[in-house]
This record gives structure tokens, C-alpha cells and sequence, in this order.
């Protein structure tokens, strides 16, 4: 499986509650409204695209799109191990086991190490927590690292900066270091699960998903780089939630990765999104990046002093309208979100099956800002399959998975501009 790592204070899927006792009590953040928790990640309050990396191995030359993904050896990835393992030797840390798939045919068991307690609790959020029974009998398949306060070195790791995030498919591992914006753990999986998932014949999708109350077989699944409008479009009260980011495609139907959700905060509105709203004082959601009233502990939803990319982590069932399995049937339609800074795309199309496939492919969008450091306005884009960054397969691998689900489901492929119509930003 890869590395034994020596985590001599290791403490082993502790609660909810126990977690936030440790948060409190080791100043990682603060108790905000209702138990929520407040956190701040320093530096880094967005993704660092440049700085991940996959393990370069000879039997994954052809198969691994490196025109998109960093490389780095095998020699630089164990020395990074052999460090870290020093390093952690006399921290404390704290793991989780958990399931990532709703669909129990597809569930991969991923263990979580974390420096922090705030990020086993994120991540014990975004993911599914195995029953009692499955925990007895947990091995994990893949297991990752997320060290915060270590600092890499690139004459020493091969990488960019002091932040490395990196992926060994071989030894089924992943390292995060450098960073403490808790995205990059659950993106993490999210490549994981597109390398792996197309050999089973299952699409994974960077979208959202919702079904219809009067008829739960009515699927809609909503494609969209972070910004467009997934979260919010997919939150609507009047509609059954499956996930709000990260799907599968099977023959079967639709199934949520996640088992729960990571929203934008910034201007947040009750009466617009009432149901993201109300997780903000619910016991445990994790906060991220938000200044807040010191009279109430409630965070000031409109301040983007700290970032754009304000954020607050739940599990799916701090949400009214979910689906009870986070599983659905196949979709009736697709609807691809492209936020255009340019102002030249139409407010909605209805595509052909060849127009479905070059949009998908092209993930023409904007970059808006706060997703990725250092993006501060709208900035055109092109993302293939609206989710290149996490991507190790190249696009036609995708594509061709989307062609055949599209042919094998008669389901309709709709564009919409929910950017700038009429001029540009």
C-alpha cells in the first residue's frame, strides 16, 4: 500500500464533538453561532494548482495526461515520505476512515491524516462515515497525508514552493503539505476517483445534481467550474438534492462522491439561499476565511477582506431537501454553466449531441475570483470536462464516456450563460 508511517499520538475517528473540543482547546479556531467553527487558513485560501503533482511511473506514460499534470519522481516522493514520517513522528494527528461513492458498488475507503483536528472534522463532513459494522472490517484502499506545517523544499522534493500536493497511484497515496486551505483535500479524492472510476465504466463529473420532488426520476445534473453557479443552483429548497459537486455516472443512474457539502459563502443570501444560510449555525460547520461580530459570533457575510473565496463545510444532512441515498436515476438533463466574461454567449442553448460533446471538451468559462489564489477579477478560461485541474486522464477519455451516456439515455444538453449577457464584465 505504500509507506508505513510512524504517528506515535495518533487519535483514530474521533466524534464530531470530540473534535470540536480539540479545535477550541488548541486555538485552531473559534466556537462561532450555534457551534459552528470558525478557521482561518493563512496564506493559501484557495487552491495551489501549481504547486500538485502526480508520481511519474514508467506504466503511466501513456496513460496519464502530463500536459496537464506536474511530474515528479520516485526518488523525490520518498524522500518527501522519509521527511514527513520524521516530521510526524512527534506531532499529534488524527485519522479517519472513510467512504468516498454513494453507490456501494463503486465506495472507495480512503484513511485521513491530518495535523489539524478542524481538518479531520472538514473532511469527516465532505465525505460518507461507514456504519459501525463496515468500520470493524476497514482497510483502506488509498490513504492521504495532510501535513499544514510542514514545508517542502524544492532542491530537495523537486517541487515549486514550500506547498506540495502529490498523488502516487501505485502506492495509492497522496501528500498535501504547505497549505492549510482544506479544498485540497477533498479535491484530492476527486482526482483520485477520475483516475480510477472510467476503468469501471463510470463518468465522474465536477457537478451538481438535483431531482424533481413530484418526480425523483427527473435528474438534473449541473455542469460548472467553482463560481458558475452549481452550489446555489443545486440548493434550491424546491428540489431534491443529490450533491452539490462531485457525481458519477453509471448505468445505473447518478451517485453523489461526497457526503457533504462545501459552499461560497461571500454575500450569501437567507432569502436567495436559505438552505446554505441555515447550515452557518449548525453545530460543527466548519467556517472558512470569514471575519465575524465578536457580540454574536456570526460571520459578516459580505467582508471579502480575507478572500473571495469565503467558505463553510456540513454534512448532507444539515440540508431539508436531500436525497436519502445520495443516489438517483439517469438524467433527463444536462445543463453546462458557463460563466462568460465576454458577454458574447446567449442566456441559454439548447446543444446537439456533437455541440454537447465540443462544450464539454472546451469548458469554455471564466476564472472568477477567489477559486485560485491570485485570481482577482473574471478571467476567460478554457477547463476541459469544466474540471481540468483535477483531471489525470486525458479529455477524450471523458468525452467519449459523455457521448456514450448521452446516446444510451436520449438526455437533452443545455448551455447556460451565468455570466455577463449583452458586454462584457
Amino acid at each position: 500500500m505504500g509507506h508505513n508511517f510512524n504517528f506515535e499520538h495518533l487519535s483514530i475517528n474521533l466524534s464530531l464533538e470530540a473534535l470540536v473540543e480539540i479545535v477550541i482547546a488548541k486555538k485552531e479556531g473559534v466556537l462561532g453561532r450555534g457551534g459552528s467553527i470558525l478557521v482561518y487558513t493563512g496564506k493559501h485560501t484557495g487552491r495551489s494548482p501549481n504547486d500538485k503533482y502526480l508520481v511519474y511511473q514508467e506504466e503511466l506514460k501513456e496513460k496519464i495526461w502530463w500536459d496537464n499534470n506536474n511530474k515528479i519522481s520516485e526518488k523525490h516522493f520518498e524522500i518527501l515520505c522519509s521527511d514527513i514520517n520524521d516530521y510526524a513522528s512527534s506531532k499529534q494527528f488524527f485519522g479517519q476512515d472513510l467512504l468516498a461513492c454513494a453507490d456501494k458498488n463503486f465506495q472507495l475507503k480512503v484513511r485521513v491524516y491530518t495535523e489539524y483536528a478542524w481538518h479531520s472534522a472538514f473532511i469527516k463532513h465532505l465525505l460518507i462515515s461507514p456504519t459501525a459494522e463496515e468500520l470493524n472490517s476497514f482497510e483502506a484502499e488509498f490513504t492521504i497525508i495532510n501535513c499544514p506545517n510542514f514545508r517542502a523544499s524544492p532542491e530537495k522534493h523537486g517541487c515549486n514552493s514550500e506547498t506540495l500536493i502529490v498523488i502516487n497511484f501505485q502506492k495509492k497515496m497522496a501528500i498535501i503539505c504547505g497549505t492549510e486551505y482544506a479544498g485540497e483535500i477533498k479535491k484530492i479524492v476527486f482526482t483520485i476517483l477520475n483516475y480510477l472510476l472510467p476503468e469501471r465504466d463510470v463518468m465522474p463529473m465536477h457537478c451538481s445534481a438535483t431531482q424533481e420532488k413530484e418526480d425523483p426520476s427527473n435528474v438534473t445534473i449541473f455542469f460548472g467550474l467553482s463560481g458558475t453557479g452549481k452550489t446555489t443552483l443545486s440548493s434550491d429548497e424546491n428540489k431534491i438534492l443529490v450533491g452539490d459537486d462531485e457525481h458519477g455516472w453509471s448505468n445505473n443512474g447518478v451517485f453523489n462522491f461526497e457526503g457533504g457539502c462545501y459552499a461560497k459563502t461571500i454575500n450569501l443570501s437567507e432569502e436567495d439561499e436559505p438552505q446554505i444560510f441555515g447550515t452557518l449555525t449548525k453545530f460543527g460547520t466548519i467556517i472558512e476565511n470569514m471575519t465575524f461580530k465578536d457580540s454574536d459570533r456570526f460571520p459578516n457575510l459580505d467582508d471579502s477582506s480575507i478572500t473571495q473565496n469565503t467558505r463553510c463545510a456540513y454534512p448532507l444532512s444539515y440540508i431539508d431537501n436531500i436525497s436519502p441515498n445520495s443516489c438517483a436515476d439517469l438524467p433527463k438533463n444536462i445543463i453546462m454553466l458557463t460563466c462568460d466574461a465576454f458577454g458574447v454567449l446567449p442566456p441559454i442553448s439548447e446543444l446537439s449531441l456533437a455541440e454537447s460533446i465540443f462544450y464539454f471538451l472546451s469548458g469554455f468559462t471564466s476564472k472568477v475570483a477567489g477559486t485560485e489564489g491570485g485570481v482577482v477579477s473574471p478571467s476567460p478560461t478554457f477547463s476541459s470536462c469544466f474540471g481540468a485541474p483535477f483531471l489525470p486522464l486525458h479529455p477524450h477519455v471523458y468525452g467519449t464516456l459523455l457521448k456514450a451516456r448521452l446516446l444510451d439515455s436520449g438526455c437533452k444538453c443545455w448551455l447556460v450563460n451565468t455570466g455577463w449577457i449583452g458586454g462584457g464584465y
